[in-house]
């Protein structure tokens, strides 16, 4: 079932990302922090929510065990939503969708992992294919902005700080990954309803100190009912937030170039929703991926 769980997250959080560019404001300097509240309350009704269907109880160590895990993801996301403001140059940047890749290398590194040929195409093919998407996304852009004469304001060019962005999420995120398949996989350090909910309401406290520093220190007014487009990611971010812990528990070191793939989806979805066109090599990319996931459907069934 992790395949399954691995899909299911890669489109929700393709999903979420569509409506994360969507729903952010380059004008807005505090887009970022709206975002962290919406998806913490998110995550904090879900996780309440969870909790009462199911009976369960969270031990409160298991927040502060799990507390490098969800630091690591929080902070890699904050990033990528302040990179979100760099939509044009640095979110479409090749390196931050590679992150997936960094998870793979240390979990094949530091822990014992015998990988069929298969399961190695398949990793390449995606992740070479996630980066490919990237790229050309690059090339659209900047291709659209020269042919648009738009100038640009200095704080969006390529420079030191926009390319930051990409890199910081990419090591983050992927030293996050790396760490939650030491958690969930290879030492089985907590369960996963534990992981999910000290990961959720981790999250939610973030939240409730941001809403706190927004509205009562900047005095900047903010209505969660309002945010349509950041409420919409935040919701699929928490659905695929559900699938990804259960497919980081079988089989983290495959699942997470896989998970990586969300980008792709993102593309997909943009072409359905927004109506952006793609270009040939895109499709062709597209496809690439495609036969790389199912590479791993295939050894997942060996």
């Amino acid at each position: 079932m992790w395949f399954v769980f691995a899909l299911l997250t890669a489109f929700t959080w393709g999903g979420a990302d569509l409506f994360y560019k969507k729903g952010t404001d380059p004008l807005d300097r505090f887009s970022h922090i709206k975002i962290v509240i919406m998806v913490g309350l998110v995550m904090g009704i879900h996780g309440t929510g969870y909790m009462l269907t199911k009976g369960i109880t969270l031990d409160p160590m298991d927040m502060i065990r799990y507390l490098p895990v969800s630091a690591l993801y929080i902070l890699s996301m904050a990033i990528g939503y302040i990179g979100l403001r760099y939509i044009d140059l640095s979110i479409a940047s090749p390196v931050q969708n590679s992150s997936g890749a960094v998870t793979t290398i240390l979990l094949f590194i530091f822990f014992t992992h015998t990988l069929n040929l298969i399961q190695i195409l398949g990793i390449v093919t995606i992740t070479l294919g996630v980066i490919s998407i990237a790229i050309l996304e690059k090339k659209e852009e900047q291709a659209a902005l020269r042919a648009n004469s738009t100038e640009m304001d200095r704080k969006y060019q390529i420079g030191f700080m926009a390319i930051m962005f990409p890199i910081l999420y990419c090591l983050i995120d992927g030293l996050g990954t790396f760490t939650d398949g030491i958690y969930l996989d290879e030492l089985k350090l907590i369960s996963e309803d534990a992981a999910l909910l000290s990961y959720e309401f981790t999250f939610f406290i973030c939240a409730a100190i941001c809403f706190i520093y927004l509205k009562f220190m900047k005095k900047e007014s903010f209505n969660p009912f309002k945010e349509r487009d950041k409420g919409c990611a935040a919701i699929l971010e928490t659905i695929g937030q559900f699938f990804y812990v259960f497919a980081m528990s079988s089989n983290a070191i495959i699942a997470a170039p896989l998970i990586a793939s969300y980008s792709i989806f993102s593309v997909i979805l943009s072409r359905i929703f927004l109506k952006e066109k793609l270009s040939k090599l895109q499709y062709v990319v597209i496809a690439v991926v495609i036969v790389g996931i199912a590479l791993l459907g295939i050894a997942d069934e060996l």
